[in-house]
């Protein structure tokens, strides 16, 4: 016998990122890569960071930043994150603040809060490839979520769900300038799936890692802004937000943050109690006095720096794909999603890719619950410098030519 033949059932559904497999050619240096929707480096507060680490372990703050922290989180960064969502139409406290380790911990807590097995969880087609293995731990199937309107009634969700011997749990998205395909909801889309949770009695994870990165138009306001609108307040909401400071000032910290119903929260800190005890003390602290300082800043220099990689990687999309190829225009975020035509596998075109042009980027069957949609690919633009777009994306497009 092996420890293997030893593993829980859930343990078949944990399987590796493609994306994160990907990572691995940023390596190699003569590979143009557009495959990890990471930040640039480059436009990270390193000397703020740097600084607040320094006034933190320096001064009166370094006993309690090296000693443990109350698993809710640091009382002033829970107290800042309150008044930031209070500004996108929130009112709600530090109480309803729960820091975790990156918004992937919260993604990991939620799944396990609601899903047994066998439940189902309504994702877009396509969604967040990290949603979904967070999910896969707690052994769900899957459902599809079409906020732009569709046939599948409350009914026939609930019937499906029973079929498979769960229920309907909650409706995942990612409403911001999605990953991966770059769309954003309107205001009647995300009533819409209000109005389809309150149907099923379910809850909402409104995924919001991209939130603050809006390039063009005009915002709209968070799925939980308008549920408190219609509930009566935050405390009496289905929805739960999941906010992370990764895009914006730095993913190697590892700070994240629900904000949610305080009955919701307390269960979470029952989970980080069992899990671990609480984030990182000095990090939240650093993260607090950051914030504070260069937020809003940070976010108009990436604002700057990344509408022009968007541009320009829309104009190499324009000036070089064959005909047959679309791809979206975001309005903010990371990302856009390219659909080939039907019969190209994406998976295959990248291994050619890489061997023959050196381009690497994420095919987007990936991001599909049922592993459809292989004649789509992600393409990120934040490390999309000219000359990468200038050499690579023509290369890209050659072999879609030929």
């Amino acid at each position: 016998m092996t420890l293997l033949n030893l593993l829980a059932s859930r343990s078949s559904r944990m399987k590796a990122s493609e994306i994160r497999e990907l990572l691995k050619l940023l390596d190699q240096p003569d590979i143009i890569s557009f495959a990890g929707g990471i930040p640039d480096p480059s436009l990270f507060p390193a000397d703020a960071i740097r600084d607040a680490y320094a006034d933190v372990l320096g001064g009166p703050e370094a006993g309690a930043a090296l000693q443990y922290q109350v698993s809710e989180g640091y009382l002033p960064l829970r107290r800042w994150l309150a008044g930031q969502m209070g500004k996108l139409g929130v009112a709600c406290d530090e109480a309803n603040i729960f820091i975790t380790s990156g918004s992937q911990q919260a993604l990991d807590y939620l799944g396990k809060l609601f899903l047994s097995p066998g439940d189902t969880a309504l994702v877009t087609w396509p969604t967040y490839l990290g949603a979904l293995q967070a999910f896969n731990a707690y052994e769900p199937r899957y459902d599809r979520l079409r906020p732009e309107g569709g046939n599948m009634t409350p009914d026939a969700y609930h019937t499906a769900a029973a079929a498979h011997g769960g229920k309907v749990k909650f409706a995942y998205l990612v409403p911001d300038f999605a990953n991966p395909t770059g769309n954003t909801l309107d205001r009647k889309q995300r009533e819409a799936v209000l109005d389809l949770a309150g149907e099923l009695d379910i809850a909402v994870i409104e995924d919001a890692a991209y939130r603050a990165l809006r390039y063009d138009g005009e915002g709209v306001p968070p799925i939980l802004a308008l549920d408190c609108i219609r509930s009566g307040g935050i405390d009496k909401a289905r929805t739960l937000y999941c906010g992370s400071f990764s895009k914006i000032l730095s993913p190697g910290m590892r700070v994240g943050w629900v904000c949610a119903p305080r009955r919701v929260v307390e269960r979470l800190v029952l989970m980080k109690q069992a899990s671990d005890l609480h984030s990182p003390s000095v990090n939240q602290m650093v993260m607090h006095r950051v914030a504070e300082a260069v937020f809003d800043g940070q976010v108009e220099k990436l604002i700057g720096a990344y509408r022009e990689r968007r541009d320009g990687l829309l104009g190499g999309l324009d000036a070089n794909m064959p005909e047959g190829v679309t791809w979206s225009r975001p309005e903010g975020g990371m990302f856009v999603w390219v659909t080939l035509p039907e019969g190209t596998d994406a998976t295959d075109l990248l291994a050619r890719s890489v061997k023959e042009a050196r381009v690497a980027f994420v095919p987007g069957n990936a991001f599909y619950a049922d592993g459809t949609g292989r004649n789509t690919l992600r393409l990120s633009f934040t490390l999309a410098t000219r000359s990468a777009v200038s050499e690579g994306i023509p290369r890209l497009a050659a072999l879609l030519k030929g």
